[in-house]
């Protein structure tokens, strides 16, 4: 069979919904788990290798299975519900009528207020965190290019499937997702940082990193909070 970059494969074809992706700078057959798609990447370092990954992942069935299934289930954006902003809990109010998603605070704690109902509510909450997260990635942003000698770039937010953020150091854009606003402080400067640093070295190269150390110090607890919470954010409206 003749397998192509991008391809979806039928969960009977390696046991789980898998999609084919070719990465010229792999090293090795790889897969990983996209949890916010339910499905497997299947990654190759070329087209031609594609059909050795899927024979790899054949091989890998069960354990595509239990990461699958231990994948966080979405929490709906819901009155009485809760989420985190900067690593801290917040609850979810309904105020009634139509008004725009607010923060604010009662004798319980921080609460985010909002009118609408159903997807109405949730969109409103999700445009709060934008805006939050568009005024805290700009200014962190600003602080690592200051830091670097670098003129200012272009900034978006958005809501990839399952990064945190890119940098296109060619038109000079960076790209953050706003769910990275729940995280703690340390680690949304952590992403800015990472992404500026690429302003610098396009690549994951060691001297890349040093770029990243140079900015906030150890990167890697970061990193490694976003592996270990991150596709719980991912899940979350979902």
């Amino acid at each position: 069979m003749q397998y192509r970059n991008g391809q979806r494969l039928p969960p009977d074809a390696v046991g789980v919904p898998a999609r084919l992706s070719v990465n010229p700078r792999a090293r090795r057959l790889s897969i990983r788990i996209d949890g916010r798609a339910g499905e497997a990447v299947l990654v190759a370092p070329s087209e031609r290798k594609l059909g050795e990954v899927v024979a790899f992942a054949r091989s890998k069935a069960g354990w595509m299975r239990e990461r699958l299934a231990a994948r966080p289930q979405g929490a709906p954006l819901e009155p009485g519900g809760a989420v985190t902003l900067f690593g801290r809990p917040i609850r979810l109010a309904a105020t009634g009528g139509a008004g725009a998603a607010r923060l604010t605070e009662d004798a319980d704690g921080p609460l985010i207020v909002s009118g609408g109902e159903g997807e109405a509510f949730a969109r409103r909450v999700e445009n709060l965190f934008k805006r939050v997260a568009r005024e805290t990635l700009q200014a962190r942003t600003d602080v690592h290019l200051r830091a670097l000698g670098l003129r200012p770039v272009k900034m978006s937010i958005a809501d990839p499937k399952s990064r945190w953020g890119s940098c296109s150091p060619h038109n000079r854009t960076i790209r953050y997702s706003w769910r990275v606003i729940m995280a703690p402080h340390a680690v949304i400067d952590y992403l800015a940082a990472h992404e500026v640093a690429h302003l610098v070295h396009a690549d994951h190269s060691p001297a890349y990193w040093s770029v990243v150390q140079r900015l906030i110090g150890d990167h890697r607890p970061h990193r490694k909070w976003l592996r270990d919470h991150g596709p719980a954010l991912h899940a979350v409206g979902r």
